[in-house]
């Protein structure tokens, strides 16, 4: 626990402007981003005495080691860099808001030639226009049935549509009417565009104009005597009017705005949202969160909005957004809507008729969704909090192993040997942490001199980033032989007899995570930045053996090692010569077990791709400035490298778009590359000649 007052800045350092300020650990990670009008009154309040401050505050102020500020102009400009930042460097003292599930949308590929009409999750694309988000995919495909009535937009995937454009034929529902086909050239691009984009306007809320020019033209078509087209049109205004069924009227009609409210207790807060165009309910998503920081209800509404439209422009911000607290700062949280809008936002609380009813609705949802929530995870709060109490108490460690790093070693008979850590907090997996290894310190198989290695590698990182931020010292010349190196934060250094810096560590690069140097200390997260309180290999004794051999070697005494051996899922301790046995209903096993698959799951997905890869590779891919178009050209007119690596200079020139000196350079390739050892028939021994365009 770190004392305040050794890193509080001195008095009227701190400017008295609008700015950003950002507290770090001693990692030098950001752990909290604020904004202020006034920064020297802000950053001020943090260090006063620790009794007066909320215990939250209190938490913060105390993990972290140094405080640093940024002045900008405007609040406004404060208020977007917070956002930014935040995004940046996810800080764990920041409320941060997170769907419990992926809301799908209805989405209109405008940025198609022809535009389709699709479900979509996920992030958001440009050029795409998105309507929602839906509780249910299902909602979405039913409104879209209806809606392919009146307009027949396309519907079908790129291969869907290619392969109608190749045969002439449409698919069903160009059959069908429900779509217009312009796969097949019923309808030019441009009136297909104009197709989305009065469905588009349709879903946007402008639906009167729709329904009276359908209703106008049926009633024309019956006066003609036009039957059949009048039913048609009849049946399409029905369809329409159906489609608007689904989602009732809530607001006076053309109203646009986004209601927010937010249920909250001492720990976590739920909020609930529901977008509003054209006067309907259009969209539902919720959010719940830990309340890690100390904030009232203006700050999780200020920070709601950051969430939901610091990404959004144009019409995806509304004119108008409810909520149940103003912002500290209203007016220039509403300047900054204003601006990603391009025009006014009105931020305000209702007070009376339909819309304080709807929003009490609103907050009837986010009740229930706190309570759901609460409901949910005690049992998964308290299954994780007994599952590392009983791993502490099995492997004799003095706190819960809130991380825990496991390592697995995968190869298929010796070849394409790699590793793979996997890292849990909290009882649950943090797949932006995983990392992947190459093993090539040594050709062929041994597992245990491969752990030996990983262990070695990734534990090397880490003391060379703490090394880079100075948060250990060099040790003394006396430093005792074999004592372990000291150092401030987890008392790590550079091992026995170690007086300098610790020696780059020879990695190979197997993924954008090992081999290459780290980013500059800007408190984003490095990748072997942070120490586990548990590492656990997948194996016996001799493995463990082997990672706590490496960690000794690097003078790393103060992180716990243990093996999960698969046969009897016994748990090993380096230097004991019996396993610990947990029982087979413990949560603690569990846990260990699912740390020790994911990290198997991990290593056996990352050899499979390499040796794929590897039994995908020719000899032609080392031709420089040969392409697959060429090298595909070259195979069919052989018809198989056996025949190409048999072909003169000037045979391989007959083949179209090959010169002579690309020619010579795939001659010469083939010339230094051992053909493949022939295939076997083993029922009969016969030799089976190559005769295809794989690899050789």
């Amino acid at each position: 626990m770190a004392d305040p007052s050794s890193y509080r800045p001195k008095p009227g350092q701190i400017p008295d402007s609008p700015g950003v300020y950002k507290f770090r650990d001693e990692h030098r990670r950001v752990i909290y981003v604020g904004k202020a009008k006034n920064l020297r009154q802000r950053v001020a309040n943090y260090f006063q005495d620790l009794a007066g401050l909320h215990p939250r505050t209190r938490t913060m102020v105390t993990t972290a080691a140094s405080v640093e500020w940024t002045v900008v102009s405007t609040e406004v400009e404060a208020l977007q860099l917070e956002y930014s930042w935040i995004k940046e460097f996810d800080p764990r003292f920041n409320v941060k808001y997170r769907d419990d599930k992926s809301y799908p949308y209805l989405a209109v590929t405008l940025n198609e030639e022809f535009p389709r009409v699709q479900v979509m999750r996920g992030a958001k694309k440009k050029g795409v226009r998105y309507f929602g988000p839906y509780g249910h995919a299902w909602a979405i495909r039913e409104t879209v049935d209806l809606m392919l009535r009146v307009f027949p937009v396309r519907t079908c995937s790129a291969g869907v549509f290619k392969n109608a454009e190749r045969t002439g034929r449409p698919c069903l529902l160009g059959y069908i009417g429900k779509c217009s086909a312009p796969c097949v050239g019923r309808v030019t691009p441009e009136e297909h565009r104009d197709l989305a984009e009065d469905f588009c306007d349709f879903m946007a809320g402008r639906t009167g104009t729709y329904i009276r020019r359908l209703e106008k033209d049926m009633t024309q078509a019956a006066e003609e005597m036009e039957y059949e087209r009048a039913a048609r049109l009849r049946d399409d205004a029905e369809a329409l009017k159906r489609a608007m069924e689904k989602s009732a009227v809530v607001l006076a009609d053309a109203t646009d705005a986004d209601l927010i409210a937010v249920a909250e207790d001492e720990l976590e807060a739920a909020l609930q949202i529901f977008h509003v165009r054209g006067g309907r309910v259009r969209g539902q998503r919720g959010w719940v969160t830990d309340k890690v920081e100390a904030v009232d209800t203006s700050g999780l509404v200020e920070h709601a909005l950051q969430q939901l439209y610091g990404e959004e422009r144009g019409d995806a911000v509304p004119k108008e957004v409810l909520v149940p607290a103003l912002p500290e700062d209203t007016e220039a949280v509403s300047q900054w809507l204003a601006e990603r809008r391009g025009s006014q936002v009105s931020l305000r609380i209702p007070q009376r008729g339909d819309k304080k009813d709807l929003m009490a609705t609103v907050q009837r949802n986010a009740q229930q969704a706190l309570g759901l929530h609460k409901t949910k995870r005690a049992s998964d709060l308290t299954t994780r909090s007994r599952a590392l109490e009983e791993i502490a108490e099995a492997l004799g460690l003095d706190t819960a192993p809130l991380r825990i790093e496991c390592y697995d070693i995968s190869h298929l008979q010796g070849d394409d040997v790699v590793a793979s850590m996997v890292v849990f907090e909290d009882g649950l997996a943090r797949k932006s942490e995983y990392r992947r290894f190459q093993i090539k310190g040594f050709e062929g198989q041994d597992d245990v001199r491969s752990m030996h290695e990983v262990i070695g590698r990734r534990f090397k990182r880490y003391l060379q980033d703490k090394e880079r931020t100075g948060e250990w010292e060099e040790q003394p010349t006396d430093t005792p032989a074999g004592g372990p190196a000291t150092g401030p934060g987890s008392g790590l250094g550079p091992g026995p007899a170690a007086t300098g810096p610790v020696p780059a560590p020879e990695l190979t690069a197997a993924s954008p995570a090992d081999g290459t140097e780290p980013r500059e200390d800007d408190g984003r997260p490095k990748r072997f930045a942070y120490p586990p309180q548990l590492v656990v290999v997948d194996g016996g004794q001799p493995q463990v053996a082997a990672a706590k051999r490496a960690l000794d070697e690097l003078g790393i005494d103060d992180i716990a090692v243990c093996g999960l051996a698969k046969r009897l899922e016994e748990v090993w301790l380096p230097d004991d010569d019996d396993p610990v046995v947990l029982p087979r209903s413990s949560e603690g096993l569990y846990l260990l077990q699912r740390v020790r698959d994911e990290a198997h799951r991990f290593a056996i997905t990352y050899q499979r791709a390499k040796r794929a890869k590897r039994l995908r590779s020719s000899p032609l891919d080392d031709v420089s400035g040969l392409g697959e178009t060429r090298k595909q050209a070259l195979i069919k007119h052989f018809g198989s490298v056996k025949k190409l690596r048999q072909a003169t200079i000037d045979e391989i020139c007959e083949v179209p778009g090959i010169g002579r000196r690309t020619a010579e350079s795939v001659a010469a390739a083939l010339a230094t590359t051992a053909p493949a050892a022939p295939a076997v028939n083993t029922a009969t021994g016969e030799i089976i000649e190559e005769d295809d365009g794989g690899s050789s």
